[in-house]
């Protein structure tokens, strides 16, 4: 099976330019133009920070647009929490963020908690797509804690026919770089336990925008590169570049290579031209604002 991995579309209230003078909607569409010529896909799968600022108005138009795209593949599509989303905002628009090929909500069963995280599960093709809740509200980090750890546990127990893709925004695995050490998924160790020895293929991230692959408990973690820009990894250490550039993953499941990830890029005629470039000074600041503390 094939997913279209998209991430970090940060759209927000307004169909204009934000303060760097980026239009996230405008990157979106440009993207899913890019993408109408993909075939054989069986699934839309989008991890996190989907508004850049929880507004009902952000949620509403990203489903009318990424939902107008799958519905033309004919497939489903699922949306998952980000650092900058808003739970109640995002469950008012998109439900349990499983959406069918109608626009109903098509999830399963989703984990019901006390703090109204949004987890589910839907089968596509006897593939199993487990959507996590890795937002915790106020924090640039992601945590997915012992209640959703216990519900994915009991939902691995039993193997689906071709396997699970876990989809959630923090990634658990970074680079030896300082914004990424501090922002991933917190206590990475605890889902590597769960999902030890499972039918886990894949686990689908986003947040750092950037291409990124690793490994947890032996399984691939792949981050996708952000719709509304992507970080440039070749300025100086110390600091953070951020560019233009839509880009997405083309995920290809089984087979006797599979997983295969291919990341692919809109052809955006300002792409690499500077979104932020950010100094050390700036960085440190912004790094010691944000650690956490227990």
């Amino acid at each position: 099976m094939k997913i279209l991995h998209l991430s970090d579309t940060h759209l927000d209230r307004s169909d204009a330019p934000n303060g760097h003078g980026v239009n996230a909607t405008e990157s979106l569409r440009l993207m899913l133009a890019e993408l109408r010529h993909q075939r054989d896909v069986g699934a839309v799968v989008v991890t996190g920070d989907l508004a850049d600022d929880g507004a009902v108005e952000a949620y509403a138009a990203l489903r009318e647009l990424v939902g107008e795209f799958a519905a033309g593949l004919g497939v489903p599509v699922f949306f998952t929490t980000g650092n900058h989303d808003e739970r109640g905002a995002f469950g008012k628009v998109l439900g349990s963020g499983h959406l069918g090929v109608d626009g109903g909500d098509c999830a399963e069963t989703a984990l019901e908690s006390d703090a109204g995280e949004r987890a589910a599960v839907t089968t596509v093709g006897g593939w199993r797509i487990v959507t996590l809740d890795s937002l915790v509200p106020g924090e640039g980090w992601g945590s997915l804690g012992e209640v959703q750890l216990g519900w994915l546990r009991e939902v691995l127990r039993t193997p689906a026919g071709e396997g699970t893709v876990l989809a959630f925004h923090h990634p658990p695995v970074a680079l030896d770089h300082p914004v990424q050490r501090l922002f991933g998924l917190r206590d990475p160790e605890l889902l590597a336990d769960v999902i030890h020895g499972t039918d886990v293929k894949a686990v689908l991230t986003g947040h750092f925008h950037l291409q990124l692959l690793g490994f947890l408990a032996g399984v691939p973690v792949w981050v996708t590169p952000g719709v509304v820009n992507r970080i440039d990894l070749t300025a100086p250490a110390g600091t953070e570049r951020a560019v233009r550039g839509a880009s997405a993953t083309l995920v290809e499941l089984g087979g006797a290579t599979g997983p295969l990830f291919h990341t692919l890029h809109a052809r955006d005629p300002r792409a690499h031209e500077t979104v932020h470039d950010l100094g050390e000074e700036r960085i440190r600041a912004f790094i010691e604002a944000r650690a956490p503390r227990d």
